[in-house]
């Protein structure tokens, strides 16, 4: 896989690999081994769901060009996607819907999410490295650590990053097909400038977020 980048783009990914890797190694060296990544995406845009994933990957896996999905193109996305699947001892992954957003807040929904893909689990993790800064009450069944920008760091967050993101641009890109006025398979709901004008234009769509300040703002 890294071949097609040339040696200097894998050098340069070998070091984040390494640095991802390392830090969950020093997980294992407490001896907790089966360590779960948990991540989200969608929590800033104004239209579609929330997507959350866990990762437990094999202690000694070292997956080529893993990083932040935030800083990989669609492409290797979609390529890492399928390979963490395949490889990963155990993952699950889930959405909440922007009622529900709607209804008990962004943050609220997100933890939602979090917890239903750790319950979805197959296998018990020894800890859940979460993601950002705030632990989960709901997490109750096991130890967890949040890790602010985590999906920088681990490896196994990292993974969850993509598989959180790769699934939620895929349900965007259906909506697309739906709603066509908003181009949801330019900018997955974020809030862009045309976005903004096909909302002041047409309104909001079923999968608007209604109380998201930029639409409550144009509808109210």
């Amino acid at each position: 896989m890294g071949n097609q980048y040339g040696v200097e783009r894998w050098e340069i990914n070998t070091l984040i690999e390494s640095n991802l890797f390392s830090f969950d190694k020093s997980f294992y060296n407490k001896n907790l081994n089966l360590i779960a990544g948990v991540d989200e995406a969608g929590r800033g845009p104004l239209a579609g769901p929330v997507a959350a994933a866990v990762v437990i990957l094999p202690k000694n896996l070292i997956i080529p060009n893993l990083n932040d999905s935030k800083k990989l193109s669609e492409k290797k996305r979609e390529i890492l996607f399928e390979i963490i699947k395949e490889k990963a001892l155990d993952y699950a992954i889930e959405t909440v819907d922007n009622k529900i957003i709607d209804k008990i807040n962004i943050l609220r929904a997100t933890f939602l999410a979090m917890s239903r893909a750790v319950l979805k689990l197959k296998i018990k993790p020894d800890i859940c490295l979460i993601d950002g800064n705030h632990k989960i009450s709901s997490f109750s069944f096991t130890n967890q650590e949040a890790i602010i920008s985590g999906d920088a760091k681990s490896a196994c967050i990292a993974a969850a990053s993509i598989l959180a993101k790769v699934t939620r641009d895929r349900i965007m890109l259906e909506y697309a097909k739906q709603y066509p006025f908003y181009e949801f398979e330019k900018h997955k709901g974020y809030g862009t400038k045309k976005h903004i004008e096909a909302l002041k234009k047409y309104g909001a769509c079923p999968i608007h977020r209604l109380t998201f300040a930029p639409i409550n703002n144009i509808i109210s």
